[in-house]
């Protein structure tokens, strides 16, 4: 699965093309006896504002991966999302539960959906879709923002575990030319994650 960033109008846009690398999670197979395992993958961070709801600030950021979406449940969202749009993706996403993500000091959301691929020289990159929480006064006073029920994180991990991404709090999906997802993010821009360390790993189902 690949993912592209692309600026318009002030702001960014991510690419990801849901058909490539459906069968990349094959690659983090381990052997037999390792499946009775049980683990998680734990990423934490800091997540830095450069505009919108996280402007000027940087809070800590972790994402708990407890199993990455498979292949079937990747088609399931696409499917979602030409039939219905967002709103059809939302609902798709919520009977989803791949860990959890924590932006800030809080319990955290529902991770969705962690879709893992096959990144550089032996690397990992983790797409993350979560259903994020709307708040009083968007509710109250109508905001504009409610259209942008979805949150949005993109991880790169080198194989020592050290890496960086881009998370959107607050975003809207769209599918272009059948199999390409574009997400649009409610602020001017994406938040950056730096100094990402993982520890663990996910274990095959």
């Amino acid at each position: 699965m690949t993912l592209q960033i692309a600026r318009k109008r002030m702001k960014r846009r991510s690419l990801l093309n849901l058909l490539c690398g459906l069968c990349c999670l094959a690659l983090f197979q381990q052997p037999p006896d390792a499946r009775a395992q049980s683990s998680n993958q734990r990423i934490n961070g800091t997540a830095v504002g450069i505009g919108g709801r996280l402007g000027g600030r940087s809070v800590p950021f972790t994402l708990i991966a407890n199993n990455y979406t498979p292949p079937g449940q990747v088609r399931e969202l696409n499917d979602a999302l030409r039939r219905g749009g967002d709103q059809e993706l939302l609902q798709t996403l919520s009977g989803m539960d791949s860990g959890r993500i924590q932006i800030g000091n809080g319990v955290g959301v529902k991770a969705n959906a962690i879709i893992a691929d096959p990144w550089g020289n032996g690397g990992t990159k983790l797409t993350v879709f979560y259903e994020r929480n709307i708040n009083i006064y968007e509710l109250r006073y109508g905001a504009r923002s409610q259209d942008y029920r979805i949150g949005y994180a993109e991880i790169f991990l080198e194989r020592n575990g050290r890496g960086q991404g881009t998370l959107i709090p607050a975003a809207r999906v769209r599918l272009k030319n059948g199999n390409t997802w574009e997400v649009e993010d409610f602020g001017v821009f994406p938040a950056k994650l730096m100094g990402l360390r993982a520890s663990g790993r996910v274990l095959p189902t």
